[in-house]
């Protein structure tokens, strides 16, 4: 019996000390499980789902899994366009750092501190010639930050100032970031890491820091920085004050990106060189409530008047919106007008998200005309599958595929137009 008794209270005391270190060492918790999911690899299944239909206002959605994966995607490519569809074909990069190809996996080079914490990960793969660089977020000691880094040598590109705000702050979902090919640049969009207002949203009106900015990357520099090894990539601001730029894409020679606003004032923006889109001094959203972090307060709304450019349009309440593309050809023939297609996320709980979203606008690419959500269930869309600049893959029966978290990839066809 005595022999029990000291059992038991060792067991209960090291249950005692565990809890309290736990709680007194949520980095060193967060850590660990950082180490542990950056290798473990999805679980990828081909398989041909019953396709679901849903209704929009002029024509059929018809959705069909063909791909299960258990992971979040940070860029998909299609490596033969001009074939018939086929998943051999794809390159599946997921947010952990895991490279999907031939329907086989593999780990991509990256530094030790790459990191998952704070929802960190790979945010997005540029590619450029024979090369990859997938955009990260890394952690050492206490100092969080991002880095872009060329992915067959494992070599750091450039690496961002750490972060001002104390670990806990920090949300790396904010980073946001996808990537364009703009003539001889390269564009790439980087959010503020936060979870609510914080000194990290304060970055993007700072010079001096890449965060809530889109950058403009010579091409030819980039190259340079891997084959001549030199130190270091200089870049430009090509526009400022974003919040969580997730979508960017090219339409005419125009650029557009889509953002997360905070609670509310998702936006969609016609992006300018060198203009200021405001965050974090004026959105269309307000701070997050007391059990969110924030405070609930209301932000300064008049872009123009405050001297900021103004967003072409702003979801209040917020839907969560991620990539943004040019619209597939058959919705380009229906619609003859400029007209941009974009993917939501979870939304909230005024307005769900899990949809697409069609803007059409006017001739001039100045003006939303129209917009229509057509929800899709329960589909956390995150990804359109396009080729290595970020063009809308469409197959030979104009069919597009986006990829759903933790699901898979998706095909999406339209049809019975009204």
């Amino acid at each position: 019996m005595k022999k029990f008794l000291i059992i038991f209270l060792v067991w209960f005391i090291s249950i005692i000390y565990s809890i309290i270190w736990t709680f007194e060492n949520p980095e060193k918790i967060e850590k660990i499980k950082s180490i542990v999911k950056k290798n473990k690899s999805a679980q990828v299944e081909v398989t041909q789902s019953k396709s679901q239909t849903f209704i929009a206002n002029s024509f059929n959605v018809n959705v069909t899994q063909v791909l299960k994966v258990s992971d979040k995607t940070a860029f998909i490519i299609n490596n033969s366009p001009e074939e018939d569809f086929n998943l051999i074909n794809l390159d599946i990069y997921t947010q952990k750092g895991f490279l999907i190809n031939n329907l086989k996996q593999k780990k991509i080079k990256l530094p030790n501190y790459f990191t998952l914490q704070r929802n960190g990960g790979v945010k997005t793969i540029i590619s450029l010639e024979d090369k990859k660089f997938a955009f990260i977020s890394g952690s050492q000691s206490n100092c969080f930050f991002a880095a872009l880094i060329e992915i067959n040598s494992g070599k750091e590109v450039f690496r961002s100032q750490c972060l001002p705000e104390i670990p806990k702050n920090n949300d790396f979902n904010g980073l946001g970031s996808s990537n364009v090919h703009y003539e001889d640049k390269i564009l790439l969009s980087v959010g503020t890491p936060e979870k609510h207002v914080s000194k990290n949203s304060l970055l993007a009106q700072k010079n001096e820091s890449i965060f809530g900015k889109i950058l403009e990357i010579d091409k030819t520099l980039l190259k340079n920085a891997i084959d001549n090894n030199s130190n270091g990539l200089d870049f430009n601001f090509f526009s400022k004050g974003h919040r969580v730029p997730q979508g960017l894409t090219i339409m005419k020679n125009k650029i557009f990106n889509v953002e997360h606003g905070p609670k509310g004032g998702d936006e969609l923006n016609l992006v300018i060189k060198g203009q200021n889109y405001g965050w974090p001094n004026v959105s269309y959203g307000t701070n997050y409530l007391l059990d969110n972090g924030g405070d609930g307060s209301s932000y300064l709304v008049n872009h123009k008047k405050n001297g900021f450019k103004e967003p072409l349009f702003a979801f209040v309440p917020s839907i969560g919106i991620s990539s943004l593309n040019n619209c597939p050809k058959i919705l380009n023939e229906y619609y003859k007008k400029p007209c941009l297609i974009a993917l939501s996320l979870y939304g909230n709980n005024l307005r769900k998200g899990y949809s697409l979203i069609i803007f059409l606008l006017n001739e001039k690419m100045n003006k939303v005309d129209s917009i229509e959500k057509i929800l899709l269930n329960d589909l956390v869309l995150r990804h359109f599958v396009t080729d290595e600049k970020n063009t809308l893959y469409e197959d030979k029966k104009g069919n597009i595929y986006v990829s759903v978290d933790k699901k898979g990839i998706y095909k999406i066809n339209f049809s019975n137009f009204r």
